[in-house]
């Protein structure tokens, strides 16, 4: 009778175990180079993935004093130098996630790992940056899209991983955060109510102190505007070329660009990839239907 129940409890066990999805394989950074933070109620795990694609940096039209800081300050970083947490915020799809991106692909080599963090697991965040602390490698800590509202604390958990402990980050640890507000939090008219003139000067109310307080933790900032007409129609040429080559490229191609930004009410980085996109997805249908 026992060995019938085992055999049965056995057969179960199985049949649950075909259920679970597959543990997700140890990261190795000797060989991967990505990572992504998932938190849970113990903790955390980091899950190794690909890079999504290969853009360079060279690829990136149109933000090239962004992309210098930028690079200057990781570089500066994997050689051991003083360097530091980067916020790029701005306009959406001007090329702020796409930078990321491409700094690993140029920089893998020499030494950079990037781990990607959600905001809902930044909460596990201080867990993520200890495990760091007694790596060789040298990680940048990354959080795409990152606001919070007005009610939100898990901000607080990056705040304090920024600077608000008594060790802080490990040297081996920055922080990269892109956002479309500057300083991360909402602002509404009523945060302005507490601001005086004392003595001539102008003195924030706590409000807006406490907002200004997390994105200030940021030692380097990198504004993303807009792209004017140049340089919108410059990055549609370049993904053209890059998809289709240089004879994709012609003046109804250019006034299809421009047309496709009137239509859309936005010129960016992502539009001119949309665009480039578009306009070889529909000219290779055309040309087979000949």
């Amino acid at each position: 009778m026992d060995g019938d129940l085992a055999q049965r409890l056995n057969r179960l066990l199985d049949r649950v175990e075909a259920w679970l999805p597959d543990q997700p394989a140890a990261v190795d950074w000797n060989r991967d180079i990505a990572a992504l933070w998932q938190s849970h109620p113990l903790g955390g795990q980091l899950v190794p993935v690909s890079p999504r694609d290969a853009v360079r940096l060279e690829d990136l039209i149109g933000v090239e004093r962004q992309k210098r800081a930028l690079l200057e300050n990781t570089r500066a970083f994997l050689q051991g130098h003083p360097a530091n947490h980067a916020l790029l915020w701005g306009a959406r799809g001007s090329g702020k996630s796409s930078m990321v991106r491409a700094l690993l692909n140029t920089l893998a080599d020499e030494g950079l790992r990037l781990i990607q963090v959600d905001r809902h697991d930044l909460v596990a965040l201080p867990v993520l940056v200890q495990r760091l602390r007694d790596q060789s490698q040298r990680f940048v800590v990354y959080c795409d899209d990152l606001s919070f509202e007005g009610s939100d604390d898990a901000y607080k958990a990056l705040k304090s991983v920024l600077d608000g402990t008594l060790t802080g980050p490990p040297e081996n640890v920055l922080l990269y955060a892109t956002s479309n507000r500057r300083h991360l939090l909402p602002e509404s008219m009523s945060d302005n109510q507490e601001t005086r003139l004392v003595e001539g000067e102008l003195h924030h109310g706590d409000a807006v102190e406490e907002k200004i307080s997390l994105s200030d933790r940021f030692g380097l900032w990198l504004a993303f505007h807009p792209f004017d007409q140049q340089s919108y129609l410059e990055t549609c040429r370049h993904w053209v070329v890059h998809l289709a080559g240089e004879s994709a490229w012609s003046e109804a191609a250019r006034a299809e660009a421009i047309r496709y930004a009137t239509l859309r009410g936005v010129r960016s980085g992502r539009a001119a990839w949309q665009f480039a996109c578009h306009w070889v997805g529909s000219r290779a249908i055309s040309n087979q239907d000949r």
